[in-house]
């Protein structure tokens, strides 16, 4: 039986610290951001962090919400690219394919979410992070789009290991960088058609949860729940 991965953010435990962001960085091979390409808003994050004030000094409260890839089972990028070089997986992953990618960045324009990235240059880094780049992972070459992929090259070695092992993969057994990195353990991944699985489980709570935009009804694989605040305006407490 085929997984639909997916995962659930908890904000309620999210402190805004960005150890996702690095992480997500490091693990995928994303180039370096330079202050300059941050002040010509050409930055790539697979994963950010954004944040949000709300009230009136001194009685000021910041709020995070990490935002990934969405992985839509009605990805609105999928339909309007026109070599296909992005499409759905059987376990619902929407994948990029960078060899077949043309640079339209048509699929960037139509994600409401914002959450993909065309890299304007060729990737460099300095001597000293030479090694670091992780062996299982492409080095994008300028020209082409690209963005998170669920740590796909975690879930296709685990996949072949239980296969040579003869059995399932367990739940928990792998994650992506975001959720390994995550010190408060609120990013959480797995397979949302188990019901045993703990993000499965997580999903399931329709008091606290929500999908970001889902009048769109793109169906997305990330799911949030809502931060529990005694001050809210809301009666349920939750912001």
């Amino acid at each position: 039986m085929s997984a639909r991965w997916g995962m659930v953010i908890d904000l309620d435990r999210c402190t805004g610290c960005q150890a996702c962001v690095v992480a997500c960085q490091a693990e995928n091979n994303i180039p370096i951001n330079t202050e300059d390409i941050f002040h010509q808003r050409r930055a790539i994050e697979w994963i950010r962090v954004e944040r949000y004030w709300e009230g009136e000094y001194p009685n000021v409260k910041a709020r995070y919400i990490p935002i990934p890839c969405m992985h839509c089972a009605q990805a609105p990028c999928e339909s309007v690219c026109p070599v296909y070089a992005t499409y759905q997986t059987n376990q619902g992953i929407n994948m990029q394919i960078y060899n077949r990618c043309i640079g339209t960045r048509y699929c960037a324009v139509n994600c409401p979410w914002h959450v993909r990235f065309f890299n304007y240059w060729e990737p460099k880094w300095p001597e000293s992070l030479k090694h670091q780049l992780n062996p299982h992972v492409s080095v994008r070459s300028r020209g082409v789009m690209e963005k998170c992929t669920f740590c796909v090259q975690r879930i296709v070695r685990t996949e072949q290991q239980a296969q040579v092992d003869g059995r399932e993969v367990q739940d928990g057994e792998f994650t992506t960088a975001c959720a390994q990195a995550c010190p408060t353990d609120a990013i959480v991944f797995g397979d949302l058609d188990d019901p045993e699985s703990r993000v499965g489980q997580m999903a399931a709570d329709t008091d606290r949860g929500y999908q970001l935009l889902s009048g769109l009804g793109t169906d997305p694989a990330v799911l949030y729940l809502k931060k529990i605040d005694p001050d809210a305006p809301e009666e349920n407490g939750h912001y």
